[in-house]
């Protein structure tokens, strides 16, 4: 009696421990990528230093080396999260805004003044730094505080600054409308005179029609009989 025929070429082979560990490793990458997206669109919007999830004392190389870590990870390319595009905008403008030194010098102005007011509403030095061990154990911790501060500073810094814009879009439109008055002015001063420059053969006939017929019906004088 034959034997069966060997089945080993249409049988799958069971995936190794290889396999397995590159597909996991695949399917958490994915899953990070997405948390990250996530971290990113909730982070608040006012403050690059939140969304690039870095430190203020972070220097200009350690920002853009942060940078480009999170740009890659998230990238539109590798990450299957539909706002991934949008996350990715938003880590393109912090670091943007970071590099810059002007808006960086205002951030970091607003993030000092929101630490003096924390400190000083702990009732402590302004002077007091973060290794200080007066710090430790508050509830809440002293970085939710001076997280919660930044914000509400920065939130009124941008309502003064929207203000500002539509107060100067206002004068700009009021002096807008004050130009277009002038010259509305202009041209109908520029009509008027034309209109009278036209009318000025009318207006001598006129005048020396009125004339001769007043000429005509002027009383002769009476002779006085003495």
């Amino acid at each position: 009696m034959s034997g069966n025929p060997s089945s080993s070429s249409s049988t799958p082979k069971p995936p190794d421990d290889l396999d397995i560990e590159k597909i996991l490793s695949r399917e958490a990458s994915a899953f990070q990528r997405e948390v990250e997206v996530e971290r990113i669109l909730k982070a608040f919007k006012l403050n690059p230093y939140d969304i690039l999830d870095i430190k203020e004392s972070a220097t200009g190389e350690e920002i853009k080396r942060k940078y480009r870590q999170i740009s890659l990870f998230i990238h539109p390319d590798k990450c299957p999260h539909e706002k991934a595009p949008e996350a990715f905008d938003i880590l393109k403008k912090a670091e943007s805004e970071l590099s810059d030194k002007d808006k960086r010098a205002d951030l970091d102005a607003v993030i000092n003044q929101a630490r003096i007011l924390t400190l000083k509403a702990l009732d402590l030095p302004t002077s007091t730094t973060d290794s200080d061990s007066k710090l430790y154990g508050l509830d809440p911790p002293f970085k939710a505080r001076l997280r919660l501060q930044s914000k509400q500073l920065l939130i009124d810094e941008e309502v003064r600054r929207r203000k500002a814009v539509k107060m100067n879009l206002a004068n700009e439109g009021l002096e807008a409308r004050k130009k277009d008055e002038e010259v509305s002015q202009r041209k109908r001063k520029a009509e008027e005179d034309k209109s009278w420059e036209d009318t000025r053969d009318q207006r001598v006939d006129s005048w020396r029609s009125f004339a001769k017929d007043t000429k005509k019906k002027k009383k002769p004088k009476i002779a006085i009989l003495g």
